[in-house]
């Protein structure tokens, strides 16, 4: 038996692990990154970052560049030239084969290890879309006597067992924003998650930080725990043992923060609009017809509540 966070960081990030794969997270499952979507938020992005007068945007746990793709071609879209605003990626696989030779890439050790070349960072944009959702983190349980003890899991199977109570700072981060003694309740200790983040922030001299990930704040945690895992395009039971993606939901309001807002709010706050086109522009000019319907609709699932639009963006100012 391996605690979680040991187990969950081998199966990910380990010689063999889920995101070394050839396929990588996209051959399992879709993200708002991806397609149409993934167009629409580059846009907003880029207007975020317009907004603060930042000229640099760097994606962490940037999986195969599929976002940084969108920002490319959305610049060269509106500028009608070469990008204006820098683009860095940050991943744990080596630079993806068709990236756009403008934009710079570091590898990553993985998890909640950050590559020694991102430092220094000013007048950046630094957004972290689904990362710390794959940080791992501990995971406890509290057990028939109300004590809140670390879960075990065995790697191969996934079967758990009892650990250890749980002390020192993980025991002052749960009793602070995670408060429970009710028996079989779950808490996702988000320490380490806190703490990555917090890294990210030291090597950003002057921007804006910006977490996007399946989160909660006090008033909703998860009395059972959000741990999961994807594979093949579905929802699996979580078993560490590297055949698919592992994740649990971040307590988003105990990240060093500025602001919490849903991607809905947020979205809406950069001018992203869902109506849908006049269908009278389908007569005198069919191509910006679809091209406006197709906006719009990625627009509608970006925002959906149950969907994407749940997604919760914590940001945090630097300098």
């Amino acid at each position: 038996m391996e605690t979680w966070a040991t187990a969950w960081q081998d199966a990910l990030y380990g010689d063999d692990g889920f995101y070394r794969s050839p396929t990588g997270p996209a051959g399992h499952f879709t993200t708002a990154t991806h397609g149409p979507t993934g167009r629409v938020l580059a846009e907003a992005l880029l207007r975020l970052a317009t907004e603060n007068g930042l000229t640099h945007v760097v994606d962490v746990g940037a999986g195969r560049g599929e976002l940084l793709t969108h920002l490319y071609a959305a610049q060269r879209a509106s500028g009608g030239g070469s990008p204006t605003v820098a683009l860095t990626g940050v991943d744990v696989v080596a630079r993806p084969d068709g990236l756009p030779d403008d934009v710079r890439w570091l590898h990553s050790p993985g998890g909640a290890a950050l590559p020694d070349g991102l430092n220094g960072l000013t007048d950046a944009l630094v957004v972290a879309h689904e990362w710390l959702d794959v940080v791992p983190c501990t995971i406890a349980e509290v057990d028939d006597d109300g004590s809140l003890r670390e879960r075990l899991v065995d790697p191969t199977t996934g079967t758990e067992a009892w650990g250890d109570p749980v002390r020192g700072d993980e025991l002052t981060w749960a009793e602070k924003h995670w408060p429970t003694t009710q028996a079989e309740t779950r808490v996702e200790i988000g320490l380490a998650r806190d703490l990555a983040w917090l890294d990210l922030l030291s090597r950003i001299d002057n921007g804006l930080a910006l977490a996007i990930d399946y989160g909660h704040t006090a008033a909703m945690r998860p009395p059972l725990g959000s741990l999961t895992a994807y594979r093949d395009g579905h929802q699996v039971a979580p078993v560490p043992d590297g055949s698919s993606d592992i994740t649990a939901h971040v307590a988003m309001d105990s990240l060093e923060h500025d602001d919490v807002v849903d991607q809905r709010t947020a979205l809406r706050r950069l001018g992203i609009q869902t109506r849908t086109p006049p269908v009278t522009l389908a007569r005198t000019d069919p191509a910006a017809y679809l091209s406006a319907l197709e906006q719009a609709s990625a627009a509608t699932a970006l925002t959906a509540e149950g969907g994407f639009g749940d997604f919760l963006w914590a940001f945090s100012r630097r300098g």
